[in-house]
């Protein structure tokens, strides 16, 4: 086993290194998650919205949305952004980000398993803590 957390004793024998748990909000996360939580937490702050919502397709395009509340039109942010990746061409999601002080309807979560069985979906309150992975 080739030693990864000193590279210049790359022949070093090291053991595996111990698993430790740790709780979601301080969850490491990849740049490409991170984004998408940034993006949707933009979103929700740019107009003023309940809801900011992300997604990221198989090839690694985002789509943002925040949520609609028109007298005869109401969508959230979570079904908006899918919507947006679909009616683009998306044929799977990769991953869902969605900033909110509630947690999100089941029928908002069935739309992304529509596109992304597998997708996990970043719950973040608005100031971008990570309350959750579905």
């Amino acid at each position: 086993m080739r030693n990864q957390n000193y590279p210049e004793r790359a022949g070093v024998f090291a053991p595996p290194a111990l698993t430790t748990l740790i709780r979601v909000s301080e969850a490491p996360l990849g740049p490409e998650d991170e984004k998408i939580i940034t993006l949707a937490r933009s979103t929700r702050a740019r107009v003023g919205s309940a809801e900011g919502a992300a997604v990221r397709d198989e090839t690694g395009r985002t789509y943002t949305a925040a949520s609609v509340a028109l007298p005869s039109l109401r969508l959230s942010a979570l079904r908006l952004a899918v919507a947006m990746a679909a009616s683009s061409g998306a044929e799977r999601l990769e991953a869902a980000a969605l900033v909110s002080d509630s947690d999100p309807d089941p029928e908002d979560l069935a739309a992304v398993r529509d596109l992304g069985p597998d997708a996990p979906v970043f719950r973040a309150a608005p100031d971008g803590t990570l309350r959750a992975i579905e």
